[in-house]
């Protein structure tokens, strides 16, 4: 059977339980015909890029599925038609990654760095400084250097 992956987007406003129900009913649907969930991750509630039927944030949930292809046609019909869902997008798969996908890991990465120190005086600071530049060329010289230098260029 062919191997298909899935996210959907659920609308903010509903709960994880909600999100997992919705789920549980695709599993469902695709087990009466034949198909099965192999994969299943919950992304959170993330925000998305632009305003979908009102709303700025959605629960995003991935599906590793195998089912026939006339499972995943009922399931996106489903899927359309559901009021809780925003948006969902299927696509076919050669393989279904076994361990957690690109969005969970990077999550899990952005956790173990930690505090990589203060960051460096740039062109672009956020005004907290008081408006003083650490860097050497824009520090201020004491007078008398700076008469020195002025009269080794006359």
């Amino acid at each position: 059977m062919p191997l298909y992956e899935c996210v959907f987007i659920a609308r903010n406003d509903v709960t994880q339980q909600q999100v997992e129900a919705i789920a549980d009913h695709i599993a469902t649907t695709l087990g009466e015909q034949g198909g099965e969930v192999q994969k299943r991750e919950y992304w959170g509630l993330r925000g998305l890029a632009y305003k979908v039927k009102k709303n700025r944030k959605g629960h995003y949930m991935l599906l590793g599925i195998n089912a026939p292809a006339a499972a995943m046609q009922e399931v996106e019909r489903q899927l359309g038609l559901h009021e809780d869902v925003l948006r969902e997008m299927t696509l076919r798969i050669e393989a279904i990654e076994e361990g957690p996908s690109a969005i969970l890991a990077k999550r899990g990465e952005d956790r173990d760095r930690g505090f990589r120190g203060p960051k460096p005086a740039g062109r672009f600071s956020s005004g907290r400084t008081g408006g003083r530049d650490d860097r050497e060329e824009f520090r201020a010289r004491p007078r008398d250097e700076m008469d020195v230098n002025m009269n080794d260029e006359i």
